[in-house]
């Protein structure tokens, strides 16, 4: 037993008026917007190059979606969210050209977006054998990332982009994708303006991820996950150390000034606001991908405070979406609105029998 004290749930009651303003919310999505790039190859039909004797991987499909803060995005739409503005650099390339593509087919607002010459769109791309839809059929993953500094000038066009849509959205998600420092779209100067306005609009939930440098905000509501909030090495299958946790989470978020949310992959969630509540998972059986759980446990967490939620109870709504996207399998999934009610009769089912 863990010792935190455990969120008792929400209603099914609940949970549907909260679903029911998802349509009318309106979130900007400010970060890395990368392109996932899905080579789908049949290993049945390799062929080895007269030229080097290597294998030739024989593509049979290309497949791509909006990936990272895209990833976000796509499970924005799928759970209903109205009007989504995209804040980004993208790059004036074929692989920026898709991603804008299948981000206007979501129908997301884009004018703030911005396509500049000399930066590469991000992009992930991810071959993997069609007869194998587990992991294991994933081969090396190539990235395309920017290494050089992004130019002041691009984030000062950055910064007025976040400041005109104070006005108009009930959140603001940052994703912080890009590990090489100062090179993407979130920076030192974004994350001080971030801790500098957040304060001036209480009505806006600011919502923050970022792969190597959370410690780095301030004063708006933070996720990570527990080696983040340790610093300890990831370890498969180990359960929670709760006391070390609790302790962290507890000082990270006096440091921070402002909640902070903490994943525990299957064991939930815990948050500090500032009582720390743990929140349990859904348990699911059958093969997971854990691929993208995190950013669309965003998705469903910062729909529902925007609607609303108390910090407990969205990271509740963060765990029904993430236990529909891990499971399936090869894909960055989504969870449907609709899809939501039941995994919540399910896990209180799975709280009640315990």
């Amino acid at each position: 037993m863990a010792p935190v004290r455990r969120f008792e749930g929400m209603t099914q009651e609940r949970l549907t008026a909260l679903l029911q303003l998802f349509p009318s919310r309106r979130v900007a999505v400010v970060g890395d917007f990368f392109l996932d790039k899905y080579l789908d190859v049949d290993p049945r039909l390799a062929e080895i190059s007269l030229e080097t004797g290597k294998i030739a991987h024989q593509v049979v499909r290309v497949r791509h979606s909006p990936g990272a803060a895209g990833t976000i995005v796509c499970n924005l739409v799928a759970l209903g969210v109205g009007t989504i503005h995209c804040v980004g650099l993208i790059g004036d390339d074929g692989e920026g050209y898709e991603l804008r593509q299948d981000l206007q087919r979501l129908g997301c607002r884009l004018e703030h977006l911005q396509v500049v010459p000399d930066r590469f769109t991000p992009t992930y791309l991810k071959p993997r054998d069609i007869t194998d839809p587990s992991l294991a059929g994933e081969h090396s993953r190539y990235d395309t990332k920017n290494r050089t500094p992004t130019p002041e000038k691009l984030v000062d066009r950055l910064l007025s982009s976040v400041e005109s849509l104070f006005s108009e959205v009930h959140a603001v998600i940052v994703l912080d994708q890009v590990e090489e420092e100062e090179c993407g779209v979130v920076g030192r100067r974004l994350r001080e303006f971030l801790a500098a306005q957040a304060p001036r609009f209480p009505n806006i939930v600011f919502w923050a991820d970022s792969r190597r440098r959370i410690r780095q905000f301030r004063r708006i509501i933070l996720k990570c996950n527990r080696y983040e909030l340790t610093g300890s090495r990831p370890q498969e299958g180990i359960p929670p150390d709760w006391t070390s946790l609790r302790e962290a989470l507890g000082n990270f978020r006096v440091m921070n000034g402002a909640p902070v949310v903490v994943t525990l992959g299957e064991y939930g969630m815990m948050v500090s606001d500032p009582e720390i509540l743990w929140i349990p998972a859904v348990r699911v059986d059958g093969p997971t991908d854990p691929t993208g759980a995190g950013d669309s446990a965003t998705a469903g967490a910062v729909a529902a405070l925007a609607s609303g939620a108390s910090l407990p109870e969205a990271a509740l709504v963060g765990n029904l979406v993430a236990s529909i996207t891990v499971q399936q399998l090869a894909t960055t999934g989504t969870a449907r609105p609709e899809e939501l009610p039941p995994r919540l009769k399910l896990w209180r089912s799975q709280q009640s029998a315990q």
